[in-house]
């Protein structure tokens, strides 16, 4: 058994770089779906109701496969699992060359999905095992940017391919590329199961036994569980009630041109590239909870941005504003891992994926609300929704203060 703390620095950074090289290969397969949708609805002849059902056929794959895999990667080695998982997106990235049906590519988008849905519960317990307290935020921060980064170049790749008259699907064969590096994951990460966790007790079980899933509706983290999960089930409700419709939005209600709100598209995605190391910061900082913070400043935003009497210019500025402030749950890999014992890790970390079954039925219950009482109205509940969520964040145990002194940096394990 060797402590994360005895560990060498540079191998561990090694370790998180393998990981962020990971999630951008994770990225770029997830995100084909929205990027090559208009493609793999032409080559297949689907119907835009058929075309938008892909992505809810992966986010259903990947709360199972967040749920299932990351109990299995508790009890039976992160590692093993990321390999796994590593091997198992590839193939059905590069699978999806050959299908020629409707039927044929919902099942490889939720199987896809059940491997992508993955790789946040199992990064999330590697990197918390390797990296003290102090530093958590930021390395959520390096991962999280490492998955917009993806969404950059594969936009930029798709551009690429059909400016020369390429196939389309040349950008799925990259699922090569995730197969192969699975057979170095033993060189680079750490063994888990020979690994005490930074700050983790030498006589705490390393491994969870049984459904680990169990333990966190155990009586002493039920009410904490239930209240994680619903504040993830909060931000994916608001999420898709204000990001779902903004095109919509600038288009319909704002009158913009297609140029124009990609510009503004832009600026919301850069301000979340940014705001994910502002909140790790933030986070390694002043502790978990403070960047609440970024809820409560992403509801007053929406109201800025919907209602206030702005140019396009600054409309954009708002949007920057919005994006750097949603991207304050950063924080939550490396909080969702320190509210549970060590060895659960990853099974905790996969609440944030709970969520996603809320991402079902938004569109519907916010398409039907916007048929009444109109979509601006409507896209104002994200903000009420944003405030919500905040308000239950801050009832949550905090895990970390910081102090000048290194000696009297505390995690502090809800138990």
């Amino acid at each position: 058994m060797q402590r994360a703390e005895d560990m060498a620095l540079g191998r561990r950074i090694c370790a998180l770089a393998f990981l962020a090289l990971a999630y951008i290969l994770y990225s770029w397969s997830w995100n084909t779906v929205d990027v090559l949708r208009p493609y793999i609805a032409a080559d297949l002849g689907l119907s835009l109701t058929q075309a938008g059902s892909l992505y809810s056929a992966q986010a259903l794959g990947a709360l199972l496969g967040a749920v299932i895999n990351g109990q299995l990667a508790d009890r039976f080695g992160r590692r093993n699992a990321l390999m796994a998982v590593m091997v198992g997106f590839g193939i059905m990235l590069i699978l999806g060359t050959l299908v020629t049906s409707y039927v044929q590519v919902l099942c490889q988008r939720f199987v896809l999905g059940y491997f992508t849905g993955s790789m946040y519960p199992i990064t999330v317990g590697i990197y918390a095992a390797l990296f003290g307290p102090a530093v958590r935020g930021r390395v959520a921060s390096v991962i999280m940017g490492s998955s917009y980064l993806a969404v950059s170049l594969l936009g930029f790749a798709s551009a690429t391919v059909f400016s020369l008259g390429l196939d389309w699907h040349l950008l799925l064969w990259v699922g090569i590329f995730p197969i192969a590096m699975a057979a170095f994951a033993p060189l680079v990460i750490p063994n888990d199961r020979k690994l005490i966790a930074f700050g983790a007790p030498a006589h705490e079980g390393l491994r969870a036994g049984g459904f680990p899933v169990k333990e966190l509706f155990s009586p002493v983290f039920r009410k904490q569980t239930i209240m994680l999960t619903l504040v993830s089930g909060l931000n994916f409700f608001a999420y898709q009630a204000f990001s779902g419709w903004a095109t919509t939005y600038l288009k319909d209600e704002r009158g913009l041109n297609d140029s124009a709100i990609g510009v503004s598209v832009s600026w919301m995605f850069a301000g979340s590239l940014l705001g994910g190391f502002f909140w790790g910061w933030i986070g390694d900082r002043f502790g978990r909870r403070a960047a609440a913070l970024g809820f409560f400043l992403t509801a007053g935003l929406i109201l800025v941005y919907l209602y206030a009497p702005i140019s396009p210019m600054v409309l954009n500025l708002v949007a920057f504003g919005y994006g750097t402030c949603l991207a304050c749950s950063v924080v939550w890999g490396p909080w969702l891992a320190e509210l549970y014992p060590h060895h659960l890790k990853s099974t905790a970390a996969s609440i944030f994926q709970w969520g996603r079954i809320v991402s079902f039925v938004a569109p519907l219950i916010t398409g039907q609300m916007a048929e009444v009482v109109g979509l601006s109205l409507t896209m104002t509940v994200a903000s009420v929704v944003f405030t919500i969520a905040a308000l239950i964040w801050l009832r949550l145990p905090e895990t970390y203060r910081y102090a000048a002194s290194p000696k009297a940096l505390v995690v502090e394990p809800s138990r």
